[in-house]
């Protein structure tokens, strides 16, 4: 009796979702007007299609699309734009609670400060989370072909602005070769500034770059880890100190992490009793919706709805939010989640 109306209608949490991934056609169209940048076409459908990444060889060549955002993203009316209409667009979609994240340093082509950046980003979120009621916090990324140093201003910069709204901090990009303990002391700094710090790691590389990730840059959860099965050792290590992974069906698929859905770790991850929930990673190159990953997950990998349902609340038990707010988020989830499933099942 699972339909994909009633995951729809689920209150569902986003902790992997990126700002320059995650742009509607529209919008990109009218940026890249404005910005002067010249785009395969001026039809939001026909940017759509263009934009879906479905002929990546691997994880590079899905993020050259990136180059075309980041184009547009160079002010920050345009920054502060974006991150409003991501928070409008989880809520059409359910979502209760999303984490934005994003490479500030990618902003600056035009002259804007990294504070300046950020704080764009926030006023867009600010206004989505009171005109839609979805709460939302910022992560900020640094890539791993960047120097260090660069990390390094960036943690910084989000430890200082941290109350007001920035979350966590992250490291992203080209994983092969590029180990995360080279930027540890930007995660030093992160930790130290008790920010939740989650990092990608096990997607284009095998689980030594999760480990690395670990036990060197404090991580607390792993975005994507689709090569941690290939070590039964340390996934034990992240199940039993109940380690985060934030899934990405769509995505792993089109940057060749796996082969296939059905080739997918997430029912073997869930079924070893690791701490797994969905996210989109993003929503115009993977042309997905959370909704759409919990469906994947179900008829795809045969997740039926007290699985998804845990793998819901796991997405909000791993926020990156005070204990007090997770917890009344939480109670009011699970109340939620069982009367839509009740009044879904003819209860």
């Amino acid at each position: 009796m699972l339909t994909r109306e009633l995951i729809a209608r689920l209150p569902k949490a986003e902790l992997h979702n990126h700002l320059d991934g995650s742009l509607r056609p529209e919008t990109l169209i009218e940026l890249a007007d404005e910005a002067g940048t010249r785009l395969p076409g001026a039809d939001p459908d026909e940017i759509r299609r263009f934009m879906f990444v479905k002929d990546a060889r691997n994880l590079d060549d899905y993020l050259q699309k990136f180059d075309i955002t980041v184009a547009v993203l160079q002010t920050a009316e345009a920054l502060e734009r974006v991150a409003y209409e991501m928070v409008a667009d989880a809520a059409r979609d359910g979502v209760r609670y999303i984490e934005i994240r994003y490479c500030p340093q990618l902003s600056r082509r035009g002259g804007l400060e990294l504070e300046e950046i950020i704080a764009a980003e926030l006023r867009g979120v600010r206004a989505g989370e009171r005109e839609f009621g979805v709460r939302a916090g910022i992560i900020n990324c640094s890539l791993r072909h960047f120097d260090p140093a660069v990390s390094l201003e960036i943690a910084r910069v989000s430890v200082a602005m941290r109350d007001e709204g920035v979350v966590g901090f992250d490291l992203a990009g080209g994983e092969a070769g590029r180990p995360a303990s080279h930027h540890r002391a930007a995660f030093d700094v992160a930790s130290e500034g008790q920010l939740g710090i989650t990092i990608h790691a096990g997607e284009a590389a095998g689980p030594a770059s999760i480990a690395d990730a670990v036990t060197q840059c404090h991580a607390q959860r792993i975005g994507h880890a689709t090569r941690l099965f290939q070590d039964t050792r340390l996934l034990h290590y992240i199940r039993d100190r109940r380690i985060p992974l934030e899934i990405n069906l769509s995505s792993n698929v089109q940057t060749r992490a796996v082969e296939s859905l059905p080739d997918h770790p997430l029912r073997l991850y869930y079924d070893e009793g690791l701490v797994v929930t969905l996210s989109t990673d993003n929503w115009l190159m993977s042309a997905t919706t959370l909704t759409d990953e919990y469906w994947l997950a179900h008829t795809r990998l045969g997740f039926e709805l007290p699985e998804i349902k845990e793998m819901i609340l796991h997405g909000f038990e791993s926020a990156f939010l005070s204990w007090p707010e997770k917890q009344r988020m939480l109670a009011d989830v699970r109340s939620e989640i069982d009367a839509i499933a009740a009044a879904g099942q003819g209860v």
